[in-house]
């Protein structure tokens, strides 16, 4: 008997757990009980009549008509130039608001983890260094409770990805109103992820840690290398006779039809980054780049984007500027990098928008400029430009309307949202405790 006490201890131990993140979930449910149910497919002509129309190209329309329907778009104009028939429409007068392309989160486990503290709940990482037959969004829960806190400030996309290891797996694109993850498909398994080794690691010691050369960098590189060279011989055989999921996974990426994701943030290793994607021919996005504007020649010449990580941080030298991270954006207009702005974790990228409004505040970007960031530039690094991403005749009706600038942490308050032409419910959990504690203290 002594010998089974370990394991009788640990199965009580994590029985402990379950009941703790069970009753947390039901306590969860008893505050919110209401479930938001996907919207409808959309039955009828929509018209958004005197919006102020940014289209997600740089352009804006003052005075707009926008008309959408089966979830495609059918025009956009300017209400004082057109005649539009409306006998079999349903007319929403958005006189002095914004209308806007829905914003897409891009690099984002938005769907994969729900609460943080509690294990169980976290769906984004796997075991094993390469992993690239990992496919996130056979995981992607559309029941979360934050995914309605990220739609209702104007986020209707994401990019949802694999964690961990060197090559965490396949990502997927959604769309943020969905009965399962089958409905949010928008694009699937279009990028794998690769986390370039670091050229630098992190080192402890008695008065905490400190910076120092990695001294495995070339030997992580080398296998990452070998991975890559076996895949690349598996993808010329076109049946096989013994499967390998993993190397099936990477098929696409030789093929052209998925795109490599590396994670690399300073200039060094975004410059190795690069040269090894060009060595298979791949087509390669770099993630994070926090360095991308020193090595942006590199990237031009060989026509590499970057999802730009949260640039709401500190500097990562002593000698830089205090508000450099709010430059690189215009930094890396100015070299001419292809570019978006994204936001690291899940209930984080609420505030996606605002990152916009820093960018344009510390520097002499336009907000149009800065719009397509989220939109059109995000869209056409992900793959779906032709899909959504503008304000465009034949794309999905994927629209916000929002009261004010939504870049504008004052004025952003998102009051329609339409996803493939179907009007969101804008309701959250967090909306619902605003009104409750509001009753509770008599305020009106």
């Amino acid at each position: 008997m002594i010998y089974n006490l370990p394991m009788t201890f640990l199965h009580l131990r994590t029985m402990k757990n379950f009941i703790i993140i069970t009753f947390l979930l039901l306590l969860n449910n008893k505050i919110h009980a209401q479930t938001i149910a996907p919207s409808s497919k959309q039955d009828t002509l929509i018209i958004l009549m005197n919006g102020i129309a940014h289209l997600g190209n740089g352009q804006v329309i003052q005075n707009s008509a926008i008309g959408f329907e089966h979830g495609k778009i059918t025009f956009v104009a300017d209400a004082t130039l057109v005649r539009i028939d409306g006998s079999n429409a349903k007319i929403i007068n958005i006189a002095g608001k914004h209308v806007y392309p829905g914003f897409i989160a891009c690099n984002t486990v938005l769907g994969l983890n729900e609460i943080e503290a509690a294990r169980a709940t976290r769906d984004a990482n796997e075991v094993g260094d390469f992993n690239p037959n990992i496919r996130s969004l056979i995981a992607y829960n559309t029941d979360s409770k934050v995914i309605a806190t990220v739609r209702s400030n104007g986020i209707l996309l994401a990019q949802v990805v694999p964690q961990g290891g060197i090559i965490s797996g396949t990502s997927s694109i959604v769309q943020l109103d969905a009965w399962n993850w089958e409905d949010a498909a928008y694009k699937s398994d279009g990028g794998i992820h690769l986390n370039f080794p670091s050229i630098y690691s992190y080192q402890y010691n008695n008065d905490g840690g400190f910076m120092a050369l990695n001294e495995n960098y070339s030997e992580q590189v080398k296998s990452i290398r070998s991975f890559f060279d076996e895949a690349l011989a598996y993808s010329q055989i076109v049946n096989p006779e013994n499967i390998n999921l993993k190397f099936e996974a990477m098929r696409g990426l030789f093929g052209g039809k998925k795109i490599l994701f590396i994670y690399a943030e300073r200039a060094k290793e975004i410059t190795a980054a690069v040269l090894f994607a060009k060595s298979y021919s791949l087509q390669c996005v770099i993630v994070g780049g926090m360095e991308s504007w020193k090595c942006a020649d590199i990237l031009v010449a060989n026509q590499v984007s970057v999802i730009l990580g949260n640039i709401h941080s500190l500097p990562r030298s002593a000698d830089d500027d205090y508000d450099l991270p709010y430059k690189i954006p215009a930094l890396l207009k100015k070299a001419g990098v292809d570019f978006c702005l994204s936001m690291d974790g899940f209930w984080q990228v609420r505030n996606l928008p605002f990152l916009g409004g820093e960018a344009v505040a510390y520097s002499d970007l336009k907000p149009e400029e800065v719009i397509q960031y989220f939109t059109l530039n995000a869209a056409r690094i992900l793959g779906i430009e032709k899909q959504t991403g503008s304000l465009e005749n034949g794309k999905d009706a994927n629209i916000i309307v929002s009261d004010g600038d939504i870049l504008d942490m004052k004025t952003n308050n998102i009051v329609f949202a339409f996803i493939q032409g179907r009007e969101i419910n804008l309701n959250d959990k967090q909306k619902d405790l605003y009104e409750i504690y509001k009753s509770k203290y008599g305020i009106k």
